[in-house]
């Protein structure tokens, strides 16, 4: 699978997503690109999009993207709390589908969201 980190997603968790081709925004220049265009430029290359942002749901219609995403919901983005959400991530990733929105973690999915 290809998979896109949001920027706000520490680059060095690529490392432990072993088994798909993987960059981050800022590799492919779309660092400063807002979050609905990023999802449309992601759409156009990537099968799935981390991010560690719970409310871009709530800001973006994620269902009109041709792109997964998948929320990773830790107690902060720093990487030793994101790398415990690995196991879990690696198994979402495969089965991630277009336009729905996974979320991983203790705090996963929040109430308002269901």
């Amino acid at each position: 699978m290809k998979v896109l980190l949001d920027e706000c997603v520490d680059w060095r968790l690529s490392r432990n997503l072993v088994g798909h081709e993987v960059k981050t925004a800022r590799q492919m220049g779309w660092a400063t690109i807002k979050n609905g265009e990023l999802l449309a430029l992601a759409s156009e290359e990537f099968d799935v999009f981390v991010t560690v942002d719970r409310n871009l749901s709530f800001q973006q219609n994620l269902s009109s993207f041709r792109v997964a995403v998948i929320v990773l919901c830790a107690p902060s983005n720093r990487l030793s709390n994101l790398k415990m959400l690995v196991p879990e991530l690696l198994e979402k990733i495969t089965s991630a589908k277009s336009g729905e929105t996974t979320w991983i973690g203790k705090e996963a999915e929040p109430s308002n969201q269901k």
